[in-house]
Parts: C-alpha cells; structure tokens; sequence
C-alpha cells in the first residue's frame, strides 16, 4: 500500500477524476480522454513531488510508471478481444501506478467487488423511476453493456481510501 502521505496527497485529485469518469461512462458510455490524462498527470506531476519531499521513492515512481505501459500492452489485447473498451483499457492504464504497490489478491479482491458492486447497484438503480427521471438523457440506462468507469473510478478510489481508513482504525 502506497505511505499514507502519499494517498492523502492523490486522494482529493483522484477523487473529482472518479467522480468525472464515473459520471461520463454512466450518461454518454464513454470515458473521456481528459479523465485519463488528469488521472496520469496526477500520478506524474504529484508524484513527482512525493518523490521531491521523500515520501515516495523514485524507483518505487518509476516502476509504477513501467507499471501503467505494461497495463496497458494487456487492456489493449483485452480490448481487441472485446472484452472492454478503449476507454476503459485507457482509463485502467492511467490507475495502474496507483496500485504498484499493492497485493496482487488484494487487487484482484477489489476489483472483483467493485465491478460486482457497481454492476448490481446500476441495474437496480435504472429500475427505479425517479432516478430515471432525473437522468433521462443518460445512455448507461438502456445500453446492452455496463459503464466500467463506474466500477474502476470505485476501485481506485476504494484503496486510496484504505490507508487513511486503517491508519484511523488503528487508534480505535
């Protein structure tokens, strides 16, 4: 898990781009390239600065970098098989130095969670009228597939959200 300097550092940053991209992929099923460049120049420019003050360090920043191209060589093939979009390879990519160094089961766990999650709370909520008729225009709604932004924005945003969590839980 990254220091937790360092997810306090990207947490208000990741958050709004989770929001964003969550939002996006739910009204127009697609996430916008902007997203995924704010999301990889967060992990660049703020990391970078965590390396400066030596919270973070810079082979650790490197390697998560390595990190991201090699997610991406992966979610591309998973894209060309047509198991996700672009957007979601893209976005996917931009995350991976978020989680360099993470458990791999952990990893897996969460995700796991939040796309099952994600996934039931979308189809529950797109029977409910009211929450139709506040969102009419939005494509998610009567697309055959789900918005994935919603389930990753979750994933990166849940394990950020870790490490200050378990840092309080230790003083209870």
């Amino acid at each position: 898990m990254l220091p937790l300097a360092a997810t306090l550092a990207f947490l208000p940053f990741t958050l709004f781009i989770g929001i964003w991209v969550a939002w996006s992929d739910m009204a127009a099923m697609k996430i916008p390239n902007k997203a995924v460049l704010a999301l990889m120049a967060v992990w660049l420019v703020v990391g970078l600065v965590l390396v400066a003050f030596g919270v973070l360090p810079l082979l650790i920043w490197a390697k998560a970098v390595g990190l991201g191209f090699a997610t991406l060589l992966a979610l591309f093939i998973a894209n060309a098989a047509g198991l996700m979009g672009a957007g979601d390879a893209k976005f996917g990519m931009a995350m991976a130095p978020f989680f360099i160094l993470a458990d791999p089961r952990a990893v897996m766990g969460l995700g796991a969670a939040c796309l099952l999650g994600a996934f039931a709370a979308h189809r529950l909520l797109r029977l409910i009228p009211a929450v139709r008729r506040a969102s009419p225009d939005w494509q998610s709604w009567t697309h055959d597939k789900f918005p994935m932004g919603l389930a990753l924005a979750g994933m990166l945003n849940f394990y950020l959200l870790a490490a200050p969590i378990l840092t309080l839980l230790r003083f209870i």
